[in-house]
């Protein structure tokens, strides 16, 4: 079994600046070293928050966050322990404009390893690999202006690999994207995870992005409510739409053909297997003179 690389221990989070509210109520959750996964939540469910706390561009009232075995909360740690551990944790934002820096997108990928002191030959090979693995070494000297919201996501994520974390968040990365920058952003995350054994967090609401993780945790009020596979996740619909979420629609219809009697496997989360599994479901049926 694969090793904790982030755990959090009754973690608590209010916005100072809202009366106190509380936003994060005693999140306890491990995430494994090389895993993918997904933090699905409604608006204000306290998701993005929480993404913030792991990297600590927030602080919590209260509980611990441990990176790598390190206690990051640790009042004890230095400006340079604390620098350390977010160089492990990388995170791409929802607008992919709030992270580019430069005018040619090889100098906007470079940044950041520049800012780590790495040397100059050393950056060089981060930013071919770094564009290489997102699929953009052929816009290198382009403008990032000039480029899709899905491809100026993509020049986000190599900005981060060429600092080389050991786990990247994604914060609701494809929120604001058409439905083929999204599918650009997706794939790309789900071919790190599996390439290069990276720490994979995604945020988001969107459920048909959820079924590419190893795991869902869902959030509602600022509480892990649901952690489990995807399968077990989106089997639980009726409990999903009473957070005002939803569930893959190729898994919403294998669960209401179930209902109606309909002999189909669970965990039919996308359209190619949910297909394939009503094919022979009526064939069935057929041969059988039903």
């Amino acid at each position: 079994m694969a090793e904790t690389f982030i755990r959090t221990e009754g973690l608590c989070f209010s916005y100072k600046d809202d009366e106190g509210r509380p936003i994060l109520h005693n999140i306890n959750i491990d995430i494994k070293r090389g895993e993918f996964l997904c933090i699905l939540g409604r608006n204000g469910s306290g998701k993005s928050t929480f993404a913030k706390l792991l990297n600590m561009i927030l602080t919590p009232d209260a509980g611990k966050i441990y990176v790598d075995g390190v206690d990051i909360t640790d009042p004890g740690l230095t400006e340079e322990q604390i620098m350390e551990v977010r160089r492990k944790v990388g995170m791409v934002f929802q607008n992919p404009d709030n992270q580019l820096v430069a005018t040619i997108v090889e100098e906007d990928v470079a940044f950041g390893p520049e800012n780590m002191g790495v040397p100059s030959d050393e950056i060089r090979e981060r930013v071919d690999r770094a564009l290489e693995t997102v699929g953009m070494t052929e816009y290198a000297r382009h403008s990032p202006s000039r480029l899709s919201g899905g491809q100026k996501q993509r020049i986000a994520i190599a900005g981060i690999l060429a600092m080389m974390p050991e786990c990247i968040i994604f914060d609701e990365s494809t929120a604001m994207l058409d439905p083929h920058g999204r599918h650009e952003v997706m794939e790309t995350i789900d071919r790190l995870n599996e390439m290069r054994s990276l720490t994979v967090i995604a945020i988001t609401h969107n459920m048909d992005e959820a079924i590419l993780a190893d795991r869902i945790a869902v959030m509602d009020g600022g509480r892990i409510v649901m952690d489990g596979s995807p399968a077990e996740i989106f089997s639980r619909e009726e409990e999903l739409t009473a957070m005002g979420l939803g569930v893959p629609q190729a898994a919403m219809l294998a669960n209401r053909l179930r209902r109606a009697g309909m002999d189909l496997p669970e965990g039919l989360l996308d359209e190619r297997s949910a297909a394939d599994a009503i094919a022979s479901a009526i064939n069935a049926r057929k041969r059988q003179g039903t």
